[in-house]
């Protein structure tokens, strides 16, 4: 999370003049107070207000009581200053409470909690954006569109038996009840572009928040019953902001694909169109603030309106108004107007009203002809944000803001300053040093989010920072020429794409990067963990000798991390082994396997639930060339990671099972593969192919109309490989169930005993056990993620494979597996969450020795 301040300018102090470089000492007063305001409103939301009461007038009196020996004394400014701390925090402390009470008055937060039924009038409070469909299992979750509203009315309430949300109306249980409780609709595709301000009634399921302690009260289930019931239209205001984000849509619909989803983002926040890759890769590297209207957007104008922040009221100010002779009050109002259109038009979320607020402050000060300091008005902006809305309080996104911003005004001058004394030149270390100061304040809320650290945010941010500002002022041209002259408005469109697909091709490049991210702990011990190893690692840093050695090794370790060469990954951790056959990828609850054929290539079986993961293991793997990519079937946790194979790769051929089904995700399939060029064949029982060493058969399923059990669903439908490759024997079976692994034991008398077994089904308890016993294998892999809710892989099954002298090996463990070797023994090498050993040998006197595996967990 770094990029650009959020207030305009970005002057280390407000009173250095033009080529000035002093840093001088913060003005942390105003600070003080609003850390109060913000800590005690984050404890008080879901504190019991009985003891916030005591606590706020305990803090009043002791307050008053400071006050008055401050008075008696006539000295004391610490005294003056705790009393002011103490009366912002019980301030801070009330309006929390009040706030929270708010939201859990009424008849909807019980309702919620016994899943009841409700009708409700409610008012549309957030544009409505799609949700990320996610995988559950074999399925993926239906498309849906998330509204956050604020009930006003319950008009119907039933309790959980009253019948399905959404067929017919609930039974009402006495008159209208008046609310005001926030809620989150979940509703089908057909509510997509509800408009802030519309007042709607609706019907549904209450369920409570997924998250303790959040703004939202309930969560309300609607059925699929068409367009939403509209009671009253928006604003004129929201209906007007509309029209202008849909022409900066249609402005950029003959641009490349990135340039297209991306522009509306970066210029309103407008995401409806990234893809879900693209917006991992700018999370990978960094880059999200751009996609979230950071105050980089709103500094960018406001500092094109009024110039910098420290000339705007002095005769050598610049800026559009300066050149137009615009007096300094005229340009503060215009100013304020820009400011206030830019939250209309962007939303108001947290980050937004952050930047408006710092924005309209300063302003303010130049006005009034004040002496400005950005930090002051930073914290002033919090504290009446806060103030005016406590939730923020518990805004990660409104955290993330206030922290970058913080750091861009305290820690960057200081460590541009460093930079320029061991002779960096000053525009590089000022952009070092705000990159540097942003991500090292934010990393910490990042990593409770998403438990994982970028390592490539800092450059990615330093190249991508110069396409900013005018692919800003581009977009706003292009928004604003869209209704008045829409082919202007496509010639700014057109100019803009040109730093936004800089953009897009900087967070792709550096998303693909072996190293871009590190797992690290997740929640907030593994915040102040990494809070506490960055703040000795900035104190090194500072005081590193100014030898051009050290700094060279230092980017050299850097760049290895970040690299990760398979040679020196390899010596470090053991992965991939050498001479590696087969690797099954731990991806979660699903199946994605690699076989090795040749350097750098690999036929891949599967590519699991989630895109990130399989391209992950495949890189770490250093394939980068698939001749074949095989989906057994067309369940979403075999089928979703799709373009995580295809990311940064060279695939040949996609082959599939012959059976379609379920038929929205095997289209997912057609498309991608479209998309990237990539034909898709189906696969036909009985034939055989072969590359180098490695050479395989499809054994399963029969083509349509030859069994009826190949057609009773999409797992007896898998794809069944038999595959050799130096001396092993291997059988992937899929998802089969047990009528199809009897009817493939029966029509192939001839399989002989395996020395690899890829189990059916993840290890579920369902497997035929006269396969398990002809098969006879001597390591058997199972593909399952932890904790998955479906207890798999089970018991009986685990043991049966054990009894019959296998080897069992599971990627919820043991994390992902390697088998090597040419027909030697057995070895098993475990670093995942069950320890570091060895499983032992396991031989089987009529066949022979085994192959050599090894299991290495993927945080290594």
């Amino acid at each position: 999370m770094t990029g650009t301040a959020g207030a305009p300018g970005g002057a280390a102090d407000a009173g250095a003049g033009p080529g000035e470089h002093r840093v001088g000492v913060p003005d942390l007063r105003l600070a003080a107070l609003a850390l109060a305001v913000w800590g005690a409103a984050a404890v008080a939301l879901t504190a019991d207000a009985g003891m916030v009461a005591a606590g706020c007038a305990g803090a009043v009196l002791a307050a008053g009581g400071l006050l008055v020996a401050v008075r008696r004394s006539g000295a004391g400014a610490a005294r003056t200053a705790v009393a002011a701390v103490l009366l912002c925090a019980s301030a801070g402390a009330a309006v929390g409470s009040v706030a929270g009470a708010d939201s859990r008055r009424g008849p909807l937060p019980q309702l919620a909690r016994s899943y009841g039924t409700v009708e409700i009038e409610a008012v549309v409070t957030a544009e409505a954006r799609a949700a990320r469909p996610r995988v559950r299992g074999s399925h993926r979750t239906a498309p849906a569109v998330l509204v956050e509203a604020e009930a006003t009315r319950v008009l119907g309430a039933g309790d959980a038996g009253t019948g399905p949300a959404g067929t017919g109306r609930t039974r009402g249980t006495g008159p209208a009840t008046a609310v005001r409780t926030p809620v989150l609709l979940i509703a089908p595709r057909s509510w997509a572009g509800l408009l802030p301000s519309t007042r709607l009634r609706v019907e549904g399921r209450l369920a409570p928040p997924s998250r303790e302690g959040d703004r939202i009260a309930a969560v309300l289930r609607v059925g699929d019953q068409g367009p939403p019931q509209v009671v009253a239209p928006p604003s004129a205001t929201q209906r007007a902001a509309a029209r202008l984000r849909a022409g900066l849509r249609s402005a950029t619909d003959g641009l490349s694909p990135d340039v297209r989803a991306l522009l509306p983002g970066l210029v309103v926040g407008d995401t409806s169109r990234v893809p879900p890759e693209l917006e991992e890769d700018f999370r990978a590297t960094g880059l999200t603030h751009l996609l979230a209207v950071s105050g980089g957007n709103l500094a960018v104008l406001l500092s094109l309106l009024v110039g910098p922040s420290h000339l705007a009221s002095r005769a050598e100010r610049r800026g559009l108004a300066a050149r137009l002779g615009i007096p300094l009050r005229l340009t503060a109002a215009l100013g304020g107007g820009l400011a206030l259109g830019f939250v209309v038009l962007c939303r108001p979320d947290p980050s937004v009203l952050r930047a408006a607020a710092c924005g309209l402050i300063t302003l303010l000060a130049i006005g009034t002809g004040r002496r400005r300091s950005l930090l002051p008005a930073l914290a002033a902006a919090v504290l009446l944000l806060v103030l005016h809305d406590p939730w923020l309080a518990r805004s990660y996104g409104f955290a993330l803001s206030v922290l970058a911003t913080g750091a861009l005004l305290t820690l960057a001058p200081r460590w541009s300053a460093a930079l320029r004394r061991r002779g960096v030149p000053p525009r590089i270390a000022e952009a070092l040093a705000a990159a540097g100061a942003a991500q090292a304040v934010c990393a910490p809320v990042i990593v409770v989010l998403a438990a994982r650290v970028s390592l490539v945010a800092v450059p990615c941010n330093l190249l991508a920072e110069p396409a900013v500002a005018p692919a800003t002022v581009l977009g706003f041209a292009a928004l604003a020429l869209a209704p008045l002259a829409p082919p202007l408005a496509q010639c700014c469109a057109w100019l803009a794409g040109w730093p936004v697909a800089w953009t897009a091709g900087v967070a792709r490049a550096g998303a693909g990067l072996p190293g871009a991210e590190l797992s690290w702990p997740g929640g907030w011990g593994g915040a102040l963990l990494l809070a506490a190893l960055t703040v000795p690692a900035a104190w090194v840093a500072r005081r590193m000798p100014r030898r051009p050695w050290a700094r060279a090794g230092c980017a050299v370790l850097l760049l290895l991390a970040v690299l990760r060469p398979v040679p020196l990954t390899r010596g470090v951790t053991g992965w991939p082994p050498p001479g590696w056959r087969l690797v099954a990828c731990d991806v979660g609850q699903g199946d994605a396997l690699a076989l090795a054929a040749g350097d750098g290539a690999a036929v891949v079986v599967d590519a699991g639930p989630e895109p990130r993961a399989v391209d992950g293991c495949l890189r770490g793997l250093g394939v980068d060339t698939v001749p074949l990519l095989v989906l057994s079937h067309f369940h979403a946790d075999h089928v979703d990671g799709l373009p995580g194979v295809l990311r940064g790769r060279s695939v040949g051929l996609i082959e599939t099972s012959p059976f379609g089904r379920p038929p929205a995700q095997a289209a997912f399939v057609r498309r991608e593969a479209r998309r990237a060029h990539v034909p898709v064949v189906e696969a036909v029982a009985g034939e055989r192919r072969h590359l180098g060493g490695l050479s395989w058969e499809v054994l399963w399923p029969p083509p349509p109309g030859l069994s009826a059990v190949a057609e009773d669903g999409p797992n007896d439908a898998s794809i069944a490989l038999l595959v050799r490759t130096a001396g092993l024997t291997l059988l992937l079976l899929g998802d089969l169930e047990p009528p199809a692994q009897q009817e493939l034991w029966r029509s192939h008398p001839g399989l002989p005993p395996v020395d690899v077994l890829k189990v059916a089904h993840h290890g579920s308890a369902h497997q035929d056990p006269e396969l398990l016993h002809g098969l006879r294998p001597r390591l058997a892999v199972i593909s399952a993620g932890a904790g998955n809710p479906y207890g798999h892989p089970a018991a009986r099954t685990v043991t049966a494979l054990r009894s019959q002298g296998a080897a069992v090996l599971r990627t919820d463990t043991d994390g992902p597996v390697a088998v090597t070797g040419a027909a030697t023994a057995v070895t098993a090498r475990r670093t995942g969450r069950r320890g570091t050993g060895d499983v032992g040998r396991v031989l089987r006197p009529d066949v022979g020795p085994g192959p050599d595996v090894t299991g290495v967990s993927r945080a290594s």
